[in-house]
């Protein structure tokens, strides 16, 4: 009689053999794979308690407040898991069931909840979130779980950040994650909340770990897939197949898949990433602008408290596009701004200047990389962002007068424009500094009310660009640090007169410190 060893042995001897090419193809293309956050993951799950059977597993998930599983994502046998799971969660008559997923941002949660009340459809949702680019694995199996979740759950949030390539950030990723998944129990507090993330999220100290400090009272439960050493284990188990075991009182493990199966998976990916793409996608650099200009002005991109910082900032990164058509872009504009007039305007701004930053719509247009044009809009974005992207508040708003219209538009192309300076120093000086007092301010905005529309324009732009000149220049002199630097950006000026005396504040400050310099431009 052959032992459990021995059945082991005999059932895995051709796949192991197949195996061990793949895993040294995989390694040799995927060095992060030695990386430590990734092997606490295979480090943790080694052996299993017991096998489960169907009723068993399904009574456990019955139990749980909080599902968290385990994503391989390279496998569509995982997402496809995780779709079933959700219907079979989602009983007439019980707790209703909401889906998180690493796969989408957070950001892009307006355009996932235009997919779900079908006002666009899966092509358009696909296109918007940069599946693709951003996450770059298999869509339909990905949409089919999306389908699932609108048919069967009572919302889908994206709960993943920037950057998904930068391991050094993961933890980052994790705390966000934890912060997202607190305010879904907030919005659904009845509901089985079920979270679709990466395996190497699911080590005990990782995410797990984060969210039961974070939420004591709910009972989480993780479901792996797949985990290799559990699958080789499980395979000596002399009734076959396992479907799953208990691996802890609060972890799973399913078996799907063989860990062949996964690994050709995932070269075929490798391979398919290594092609030269030849479509062109500005998106990169946009974020790697805005990047650049939050950290020099000290700005956590992951803060969780709306105070001195902006709330999550990665969340509030603009939709970037390019290489539309004119039918499509005509389409963008009329969603951002509508009427004709407007429309040509913006249209004059981008064959001008090459990109336009759409504040109602919170997205970054480019067809022409122009570095420092981008770079001003780059800057207008942050200082929408920083105070919570007004324009896409869809709280009534407020009755302003034109001038504080006026003063907003000047405040907005002086940080645009100290922006651009800080992002591209090579940007010629305005020529005609300041000299001017809050009395003379006053008098051109009554002046520019009056004359129209395009003197507006102009007025507020110049004023705006000599404004900003006068900042960057303060602050070459170290006469004015990055901490007032960031308070003029996260300064909301929604209020009535609330903007013009931002405007006097940056005139006192460039006057003030004229000849002053301070201890730190920190």
């Amino acid at each position: 009689m052959a032992t459990s060893s021995t059945l082991g042995s005999r059932r895995n001897a051709a796949q192991l053999r197949a195996l061990a090419g793949v895993e040294r193809e995989v390694q040799a293309n995927d060095t992060s794979c030695r990386r430590k956050y990734l092997r606490d993951f295979k480090d943790a799950f080694q052996t299993y308690e017991r096998v489960l059977d169907a009723d068993q597993l399904a009574t456990t998930v019955n139990r749980a407040d909080i599902i968290l599983v385990a994503d391989y994502h390279a496998l569509p046998a995982a997402q496809r898991y995780a779709a079933t799971l959700l219907e079979q969660r989602a009983q007439v008559g019980d707790r209703p069931v909401v889906l998180g997923v690493e796969s989408i941002f957070s950001r892009h949660q307006h355009v996932l909840e235009e997919w779900w009340r079908r006002e666009i459809g899966a092509e358009e949702l696909q296109e918007r979130i940069r599946f693709d680019s951003d996450w770059g694995y298999d869509w339909p199996p990905f949409y089919d779980l999306l389908v699932a979740a609108r048919d069967h759950a009572d919302a889908i949030y994206g709960l993943d950040c920037l950057p998904r390539e930068d391991l050094r950030k993961i933890a980052a990723r994790d705390r966000h994650a934890v912060e997202k998944i607190q305010e879904i129990r907030r919005a659904h507090p009845r509901a089985v909340i079920v979270v679709l993330f990466g395996e190497s999220h699911f080590a005990p100290h990782h995410l797990p770990q984060q969210l039961r400090e974070r939420l004591p009272g709910e009972n989480v439960l993780t479901i792996l897939q797949n985990v290799d050493p559990l699958y080789w284990a499980a395979t000596a188990e002399p009734k076959q197949p396992v479907d799953a075991v208990t691996v802890h009182d609060d972890v799973v493990c399913v078996f799907n898949s063989t860990p062949l199966e996964k690994y050709e998976s995932y070269r075929l990916y490798l391979r398919r990433w290594q092609a030269v793409s030849t479509q062109p996608d500005a998106a990169p650099t946009i974020y790697n602008l805005i990047d650049s200009l939050a950290c020099f002005l000290d700005i956590n991109r992951y803060s969780s408290h709306n105070t001195t910082q902006p709330k999550f900032l990665v969340d509030l990164l603009p939709e970037v596009y390019c290489g539309l058509s004119e039918t499509r872009l005509l389409h963008l504009l009329q969603r951002a701004v509508g009427t004709p007039k407007a429309i040509a305007e913006l249209l004059e701004r981008i064959e001008s200047r090459g990109c336009v930053y759409l504040p109602s719509l919170n997205s970054i247009y480019v067809r022409d990389f122009q570095m420092m044009f981008t770079a001003e809009e780059v800057a207008r974005f942050l200082h929408h962002a920083c105070r919570g992207l007004p324009c896409r508040n869809k709280s009534k708003p407020r009755h302003l007068q034109p001038e504080d219209t006026f003063y907003a538009r000047v405040l907005e192309n002086a940080l645009g424009y100290f922006g651009s300076k800080v992002l591209y120093p090579p940007r010629p000086a305005v020529e005609e500094h300041l000299g001017i007092s809050a009395k003379t301010c006053a008098r051109l905005a009554q002046n520019a009310i009056t004359a129209g529309p395009e003197k507006f324009n102009d007025c507020v732009t110049n004023l705006g660009y000599r404004l900003g000149s006068e900042l960057y220049d303060a602050y070459l002199r170290g006469a004015i640090s990055r901490t007032v630097l960031r308070r003029l950006f996260l300064a909301h000026i929604e209020q009535p007169g609330a903007a013009r005396r931002q405007c006097g504040q940056i005139l006192r400050l460039v006057r003030a410190t004229a000849k002053k310099p301070c201890a730190s431009v920190r």
